[in-house]
């Protein structure tokens, strides 16, 4: 009968709980001998305050005893606790062994100082420093891969440590980079097999789907795991080129309102199943401030894939065709030099007469406005823009040739070579 009572009392918050654990209680019905002593202010106002550690907290303050028997005390406890779980803390526990900091000591040379100065005037080079940072990575071999950002490994590392949610740290070795897409990929050693994470086909993200950062932000990994945040994709296929000084050129990236900050880049964008679904690799401020405000990208999946496919076969990424042609960035002294027009674009500067960019009437001083849907912005932006060709395919051009428009469309094959 004080079972009935017990559950009496509680209805409010067992109806949130769900259905297995109110039914290994037993019946709710029907009244009562005696009533145990029941602490009323702690379940006062429960319909606002609800939540399964509420209900843990309130079976615990009292008398247990009343409550069923031994084992369907330990069920409904289990029941409390199994409520709190979802895909989300599920997706967080499988994926963290995986999930590592990547501290990097670079050599720069040290300029900028009037000693600086005295000494490279004598002696002819500049003080070399050491400087350190740290970032993000995730292992996606059981023998070691790892995948970062090239802007976290730098141009000059000197020593690259990683360090996994257990403690253990590992010098790792650079398998190899490429700084257009702003990938790295490193290798670390054991004997015992890495647990890692599996790719997921970013060309089916969801917008509006839950989406999981998951890294080292502000260096914050030492305390024993790596930070979580949580967000949901906020869009699909955004090109950015961050910063105005900086070649680097980022297309089709991943938008998320999941916080990330300093130290964040390199890490997995997750989908709620666990799989990565992109590579975290800068915010977007809008001039704001320098940390998270609500715009965070992540370079999608099935372009990483590509580029650590080449980097592990050929330690570089390289067009698997040639277009047969050379060009250049358009730029003023450029354009005063030859009396070019003054327009953004890429200047054919010579043709492989055997190459399909001959074969489709480019010539030498034509100026590249297009490729494709897209308008060339640099050189670089060129490269990234042709990355998305494969041998075989037509690659559309719109050329400026004596101050008119001139539209091809190029077939791409593997090279040939010149005639000597």
């Amino acid at each position: 009968m004080k079972t009935r009572v017990f559950c009496h009392n509680l209805k409010t918050l067992l109806c949130a709980v769900p259905v297995a654990a109110i039914l290994i209680v037993g019946g709710c019905g029907g009244g009562t001998d005696s009533e145990p002593d029941v602490d009323q202010s702690v379940l006062s106002d429960t319909s606002s305050h609800f939540s399964a550690t509420l209900v843990e907290e309130v079976l615990r303050s009292q008398n247990l005893e009343d409550v069923g028997t031994e084992e369907q005390r330990i069920q409904l406890i289990d029941a409390i606790t199994h409520s709190r779980q979802n895909a989300i803390t599920h997706a967080v526990r499988e994926v963290s062994p995986a999930v590592v900091s990547v501290t990097v000591t670079e050599v720069v040379d040290g300029r900028g100082t009037m000693q600086d100065e005295f000494i490279r005037f004598f002696f002819g080079h500049g003080i070399e420093r050491e400087f350190t940072s740290m970032g993000s990575g995730f292992i996606i071999s059981e023998d070691g891969l790892i995948v970062t950002n090239q802007h976290v490994v730098g141009k000059n590392a000197k020593e690259i440590v990683v360090a996994k949610l257990d403690g253990d740290t590992y010098e790792a070795k650079l398998i190899g980079s490429d700084e257009l897409t702003d990938i790295a990929l490193l290798k670390i050693e054991s004997d015992d097999p890495f647990p890692f994470v599996e790719f997921s086909d970013s060309d089916e993200v969801i917008v509006g789907e839950w989406a999981l950062a998951m890294g080292n932000p502000f260096g914050l990994f030492e305390d024993g795991q790596p930070a979580v945040t949580v967000g949901v994709v906020s869009a699909k296929n955004r090109d950015f080129r961050p910063d105005p000084n900086n070649p680097r050129v980022y297309m089709d990236m991943i938008q998320t309102d999941a916080a990330i900050n300093q130290g964040n880049s390199g890490g997995p964008l997750l989908n709620s199943e666990g799989k990565v679904i992109g590579v975290n690799t800068f915010i977007y401020t809008g001039g704001t401030s320098a940390g998270f405000v609500g715009l965070s990208f992540a370079i999608p999946s099935n372009r990483v894939e590509r580029i650590i496919n080449q980097l592990l076969t050929a330690g570089e990424v390289v067009l698997d065709y040639d277009p047969g042609m050379k060009f250049t960035s358009m730029t003023e002294p450029l354009i005063h030099r030859y009396r070019l027009p003054y327009i953004q674009g890429l200047l054919v500067t010579s043709v492989n007469k055997n190459g399909p960019a001959f074969e489709c009437g480019v010539m030498p001083g034509d100026i590249i406005l297009r490729i494709g849907d897209e308008r060339v912005l640099s050189k670089m932006h060129a490269w990234a823009l042709m990355r998305e060709y494969n041998v075989g395919e037509k690659m559309e051009l719109e050329l400026l040739r004596d101050g008119q428009p001139y539209y091809t469309e190029m077939l791409l094959r593997k090279r040939v070579k010149e005639e000597e």
